[in-house]
């Protein structure tokens, strides 16, 4: 990995230009590319260190997962959002990404941060310090992986018996998991004794894409 090579995971162009536009002001640093999705840019730059992320994706994949599959690739990580959903973006700051940026943040706030995160500090702005101090238990719910891909399928719609075939797993399993995910929220205060509660908790941990939201 190359912490000088700057990669964006983003499906629209004019933040492609954005970015490339700061890359070039901070010597050092390189434009790798961009890609719509965290598997393609595993594919076009996987030798890109520092990749600026957006948020929404059209794949409609989780922000959350997305930043742990770049850390554990070896990539530093800004968030780069729109910051329509404060709850997602309150998420978002616990996870170990070196800064976040708002796409209506000056092009100098966006250059600061990749300065710093090309050397391996964490900007840590107002609204990222207040983002964490908001909701202490925020990650409360410590939903496991298998956990979050029981909630994002269960929460859809789909019955246990698809979820089962989907995941390839027993029935049984996937009611059992269905039950730890409703205790675990309950004890934190967050009702999930429905399947609507289940679709609600999705969305606002960004297990969900949003309905009809744009990046």
């Amino acid at each position: 990995m190359d912490p000088n090579r700057v990669a964006l995971i983003d499906d629209h162009e004019i933040i492609a230009l954005a970015l490339r536009e700061a890359v070039t002001r901070i010597p050092g640093l390189a434009f790798a590319g961009v890609a719509p999705t965290v598997d393609q840019l595993l594919v076009r730059h996987p030798d890109a260190g520092l990749v600026v992320l957006d948020l929404r994706l059209a794949d409609g994949s989780s922000p959350i997962g997305n930043v742990g599959r770049l850390v554990e690739h070896g990539a530093a990580v800004i968030a780069y959002t729109s910051g329509e959903s404060p709850y997602l973006l309150r998420l978002v700051a616990t996870t170990p990404i070196l800064g976040i940026v708002r796409k209506s943040d000056p092009v100098s706030t966006l250059v600061e941060t990749l300065q710093q995160a090309a050397v391996g500090r964490a900007v840590m702005s107002t609204e990222w310090a207040a983002a964490i101090d908001s909701d202490p238990g925020l990650d409360a719910a410590a939903l496991s992986v298998q956990e979050q891909q029981v909630l994002r399928l269960f929460a859809t719609g789909l019955k246990a018996q698809s979820v089962a075939a989907a995941m390839k797993i027993a029935v049984p399993t996937v009611e059992d998991y269905v039950r730890r995910i409703r205790s675990k929220y309950a004890r934190i205060g967050r009702s999930a004794d429905t399947k609507i509660d289940l679709y609600k908790r999705a969305i606002e941990d960004g297990f969900l894409p949003l309905p009809d939201s744009g990046s």
